[in-house]
């Protein structure tokens, strides 16, 4: 049994997340913390834990072995340099900062405490996300020239933030709009996919009913040129009634899509892959990437979490997205 804590309730997935930490029986969380008490309160009387006026008392208490960040992304940096500072192991909900700078101060910290850390990009845990991966890595699709990836719902048309998540359509808090909150998972994956270097990007933001105000972008379109010739496009928003191609791999010696969940496979490395029927030879799905990190923490093998390195870097081309979308141009990547 390990102690937890949660510090920060605010972000969209917490009752979720709440859920999962209340089903373990090998995890017991001691102390919640928010700077709204009475959503603290709510979440400690869930988890049988105690509501803390202040994140310092988990911090301080050498029982808690890990925190559960899931504050608004502008108060991450605070607590995950304090959280660094006690040496606890984190979990830290996607995107681990509002933009390069504090990532990248954050990531440092992170491996210098040498604590696990890990993140909310649970789609590299599907099935169908594992097999185009190995088939990737293995060269079954030859040389990929285009590959896209789109992540969207509803969430603006349905008005899902109000209102208990309105943070999160207000950029100076969350440091994005829909793009960047959805993109984000999208962009994980291509780069997961593409072990190749990043040269440009460019993208397009817009609002189609201006829910939340004309700051926050409802959905966009980003481009990203990689410096072996692939082009590769990313689509996230939250006025979409649909999103049912979520992949398209485009190469020379193979073709993948996967629509409402079903992978079509083509290739001429892999027996039976004509891409006319679901390909279901698949390995086994990843627990969420929320479990994954509870199953480091207790100690338990070979888990796959991402690193600290790897979340800064989704926030600086996160970012350079952003700025290419306001400058109506391409942003070099380089070493950002």
């Amino acid at each position: 049994m390990i102690t937890v804590a949660l510090v920060g309730c605010g972000h969209i997935h917490t009752p979720g997340f709440v859920k999962r930490l209340a089903d373990r029986s090998d995890v017991a969380v001691k102390a919640v913390w928010d700077h709204d008490a009475a959503r603290a309160e709510e979440h400690a009387a869930t988890l049988a834990a105690t509501a803390v006026a202040t994140p310092n008392h988990t911090w301080r208490d050498e029982e808690v072995m890990a925190a559960i960040i899931c504050s608004e992304t502008n108060l991450h940096e605070e607590l995950v340099l304090a959280g660094t500072a006690a040496g606890k192991h984190l979990f830290v909900e996607k995107p681990l900062g509002l933009a390069a700078a504090d990532a990248h101060k954050m990531a440092a910290a992170i491996n210098e405490a040498g604590i696990l850390f890990q993140t909310g990009y649970f789609q590299r845990g599907y099935a169908t996300n594992q097999f185009l991966y190995q088939q990737i890595r293995q060269g079954h699709f030859g040389q990929i020239t285009r590959l896209r990836l789109s992540n969207c719902h509803s969430g603006a048309l349905g008005d899902w933030f109000t209102p208990k998540w309105l943070w999160m359509t207000d950029p100076a808090v969350a440091g994005v709009g829909a793009f960047g909150d959805l993109g984000t998972h999208a962009l994980d994956l291509l780069l997961w996919f593409m072990d190749e270097e990043l040269e440009r990007v460019t993208a397009v933001l817009r609002s189609a009913i201006a829910r939340y105000g004309r700051d926050c972008d409802e959905y966009g379109e980003g481009m990203l040129q990689f410096s072996n010739g692939t082009i590769a496009t990313l689509a996230a928003g939250w006025v979409d009634v649909a999103d049912p191609v979520t992949v398209q791999i485009s190469g020379t010696e193979g073709h993948a899509v996967v629509i409402k969940g079903d992978l079509y496979f083509q290739s001429e490395h892999v027996a039976g892959a004509d891409g006319q029927t679901a390909w279901t030879d698949l390995p086994p799905a990843w627990p969420h990437a929320f479990e994954l990190f509870l199953d480091a923490v207790v100690g338990k093998p070979d888990v796959s979490l991402v690193t600290a390195a790897e979340a800064a870097r989704r926030n600086v081309i996160m970012e350079a997205l952003y700025q290419a979308a306001q400058a109506g141009q391409w942003a070099v990547i380089g070493e950002r």
